[in-house]
């Protein structure tokens, strides 16, 4: 079946977790948290803690690691021990906050934690998704950078990367001459100077702001100057050398390029502490099988290839397609989107090495989009958003112009926007957008790979031999094994193997096309003929025979054991049965 034919189905399943009714006020959690707000790094590691400490059946907390600034990195790990270990089943791996100034990042992860512990074991589909699967979640990938958004003067967009003192304008000193807030008032907002030559003008329709004046017109008088700051290092330039100056999301291992290529990619591939955390931990749990990281902003479902010159094979493309395009009817005015063909290069991405490096399939989602300020999907126009901010933020995200003394250019104005102006949503707002993300993340879970026995057909043969004849299928978009980890020999190769503790024996064993016992059986390249070797996993929305000659009496186990789809195992005794399907046994 075309995997695309499963949407409509799938959908079904994404309005029972996606429905805020269903779970969000009829099941209170055991900690009250309010996601109309963000939450400091402080702030962040006490929720975490309590939830822990609410939902210790489900949930545990360790430090995977410090940031630069000495910062723990916290990782969450959800599981129900009662139906395994976290280790034992298909898991997905959720991150948020790698560029410190993108807040609510960490909020979805939280949100998805507070949701699945809240809802399981009252909502029948969480409470089989969790008993199912296991859940690795580190809400703030960059702490430092997170921090310092929170306390001290910033843009919407710093900071971006962390806090390791870098030599921005290569002059041998390092962070030198950062931005300064000149009136205090915790917002970097920009400089402005009159200038009779100056081709800016107070805007006559609303003197808040600033117009550039055309060329063929008079000069405005007043010349912009940039972000507040001084030449704190007296070279001539101002805040060209500020905190940090790298991007810890250029610096994992696939398709990283130095520095004079790809602007912070840092020393060498993980050369971060933060980035060589997650990646040690990633490769310690091999069972990880999905990825969703979050950013902010522009409402996008992202995917790689992130360089045009990467390829990605067809059958995994149309996963990642098909993924999208259910994100697509869960979240308004959010783009699918192949990264390097609809935004921009990226060399060295999370996503990318997710796909790349682990073999399994990896999204970036652009939390918020302004498209959602009018509800009405359109980029709104400059005058639009200001109408927005007036008329619905009341000018909390305004600083008004106003003089101050520059020590070098003498009496300017200064103001602008806020911090909070843009990249994040307004805080009444958030809780929608947290919501469908988390929803779509669940659909993702849900359709990472589950094996289960399908038809299970034993006959008698001449001379003591049984032919059994088992099918094992994967009712799930995403294959056991992704065509590029079969590419580039990516994790181990699924198995089937039987076992006996009588004296039956396997004698020969392989793969076959149909139930029928004329039908031909391609051997395997396993050295055992007891276990067959499944180097190309079960498909999306497949299934594959495989048939064991065995001579002697009694019961056998039958083991399919997949990396990415899970382990299951079933007792088979060796007389007639022709073709017993599981979903037949239930109805006996």
């Amino acid at each position: 079946m075309n995997i695309r034919t499963l949407i409509s189905s799938v959908v079904l399943m994404v309005m029972s977790i996606s429905c805020p009714a269903l779970g969000q006020f009829q099941h209170p959690s055991r900690v009250d948290i309010s996601f109309n707000r963000f939450y400091d790094y402080a702030e962040m590691t006490k929720l975490l803690h309590e939830l822990v400490a609410a939902y210790p059946e489900l949930l545990s907390i360790e430090s995977i690691g410090q940031s630069v600034g000495g910062r723990e990195i916290w990782l969450i790990k959800l599981n129900n021990p009662e139906t395994g270990a976290d280790t034992e089943k298909t898991a997905m791996f959720i991150d948020g906050n790698i560029h410190g100034n993108e807040l609510q990042s960490a909020e979805v992860v939280v949100y998805t934690i507070w949701y699945l512990t809240k809802s399981y074991g009252k909502i029948k589909k969480i409470t089989e998704l969790v008993d199912e699967r296991s859940f690795y979640f580190v809400p703030m990938e960059n702490p430092d950078g997170r921090d310092y958004w929170f306390h001290q003067p910033a843009t919407p967009h710093m900071l971006r990367g962390g806090i390791m003192p870098t030599d921005n304008d290569h002059d041998g000193e390092y962070d030198e001459d950062g931005p300064d807030d000149l009136d205090g008032d915790g917002h970097l907002t920009t400089m402005w100077k009159k200038d009779p030559l100056g081709r800016y003008e107070r805007d006559p329709e609303d003197d808040r702001f600033f117009r550039r004046v055309g060329r063929d017109e008079e000069p405005g008088g007043w010349t912009r100057l940039g972000q507040e700051g001084i030449d704190n290092d007296g070279d001539g330039s101002v805040n060209e050398d500020g905190v940090g100056g790298y991007d810890p999301n250029r610096n994992w291992p696939s398709d990283w390029q130095p520095e004079h290529v790809q602007f912070g990619a840092g020393e060498y591939p993980t050369s971060l502490p933060e980035t060589r955390a997650v990646v040690d931990f990633l490769l310690a749990h091999p069972n990880i099988a999905g990825y969703q990281a979050y950013h902010n902003s522009g409402g996008m479902i992202l995917r790689g290839p992130s360089a045009e010159y990467l390829s990605y094979p067809g059958g995994d493309v149309r996963v990642m397609e098909a993924l999208q395009d259910i994100g697509a009817r869960q979240l308004p005015y959010y783009d699918p989107m192949v990264s390097w063909k609809d935004l921009y290069t990226v060399h060295g991405g999370e996503d990318g090495w997710a796909y790349e490096g682990l073999g399994i399939v990896g999204f970036t989602n652009e939390l918020w989009t302004n498209k959602k300020m009018f509800q009405d999907g359109k980029d709104p126009s400059e005058d639009e958003v200001r109408e927005f901010r007036d008329r619905m933020q009341f000018e909390e995200v305004y600083v008004p112009l106003h003089e101050v003394e520059h020590p070098t250019y003498g009496t300017i104005l200064v103001g602008g926007t806020k911090k909070w102006a843009s990249r994040v949503p307004p805080p009444w707002l958030l809780e929608e957008d947290l919501h469908r993300n988390f929803a779509f993340t669940m659909v993702h879970a849900d359709e990472m790979p589950k094996v289960e026995f399908g038809a299970v057909q034993v006959r008698e043969r001449p001379n003591g031999i049984w032919e059994v004849t088992v099918e094992i299928k994967n009712d799930k978009i995403i294959p056991t094994i992704l065509q590029i980890a079969r590419n580039k020999k990516i994790g181990a190769r699924d198995s089937i193997c039987v076992t006996s503790t009588t004296d039956a024996k396997v004698v020969a064993s392989g793969t076959v096309n149909s139930l029928l016992p004329w039908s031909k059986m391609t051997a395997s390249d396993s050295p055992k003929p007891a276990c067959v070797w499944n180097a190309s996993g079960i498909g999306s929305n497949g299934s594959k025979l495989f048939r064991f000659l065995i001579h002697g009496q009694g019961t056998v186990e039958v083991t399919y054991k997949s990396q990415k789809g899970g382990t299951i195992k079933k007792e088979v005794a060796l007389k007639p049965l022709e073709a017993v399907h599981p979903d037949d046994e239930k109805k006996e």
